[in-house]
């Protein structure tokens, strides 16, 4: 990998650092494991690794999955001179179930409800959520657990393990700011079940007339990693 010094840093790049830097330290700290993304230059992504060609949202790091990072004295280096953006590497401390807006609204209004009825301690599905500038919703849950294969059959609902990661706030991307819907701190940095969210997912659904089946043949859960997620969309 090689980290390029011939870029001028300007006083809002400067800001944006420090701000992107005390957010990655604030997740490091809570064992949340971060990297660098490519970032921005006006309004494309090319600055990263050398010679990458991604345009869309991806690690700066060719060895990512490798070497996250918590421990904020590396981490404190990595957003030492330049704005990345924050990359939440998935599939460790958690995974992340990410849909479309409508469908997450629908969400958070059943988890309220869902908690104050049945207690906090009966299928508690509160937990972080961030929303990128597109209008996906992403679900920090627990890790381990695949996607039912009612959800895995529909394409606009993608499940986030190992090998995938997701933008987390204040990066930004082409599109805008990425920012959260429910913060961690709001929750204590504690994640629900997978299983709990996947529930009011589907009930979601069903409220929305897109009732998913259980497919016919079993199919073993892929996880897509973003670089890929991330074209598809852009196609």
């Amino acid at each position: 990998m090689q980290w390029s010094n011939r870029w001028t840093i300007g006083p809002r790049e400067y800001l944006d650092r420090r701000r992107l830097r005390r957010a990655a330290l604030r997740y490091a700290d809570h064992g949340w494991a971060v990297t660098p993304g490519a970032y921005l230059a006006g309004h494309r992504l090319p600055r990263g690794r050398a010679g990458c060609l991604i345009m869309g949202c991806h690690p700066a790091i060719e060895s990512w999955q490798d070497d996250p990072g918590t421990d904020p004295p590396r981490v404190a280096r990595w957003w030492r001179r330049r704005p990345y953006p924050v990359l939440l590497v998935t599939g460790g401390t958690f995974d992340v179930l990410e849909v479309p807006a409508a469908v997450e609204l629908r969400v958070l209004g059943a988890v309220r409800l869902h908690t104050g009825v049945l207690g906090a301690a009966d299928g508690d599905a509160r937990g972080p959520v961030a929303v990128t500038p597109s209008g996906q919703w992403m679900f920090l849950v627990r890790p381990g657990a695949d996607l039912r294969p009612e959800l895995g059959s529909c394409r606009d609902v993608r499940h986030h393990g190992r090998g995938s990661w997701i933008p987390a706030a204040p990066s930004r991307t082409p599109e805008g700011p990425v920012r959260w819907a429910v913060p961690p701190e709001q929750t204590g940095w504690q994640l629900p079940e997978s299983a709990a969210v996947q529930t009011m997912l589907l009930d979601a659904l069903a409220a929305l007339g897109r009732r998913p089946r259980p497919a016919a043949v079993f199919v073993p859960t892929v996880f897509v990693p973003r670089q890929v997620s991330t074209a598809r969309r852009a196609a």
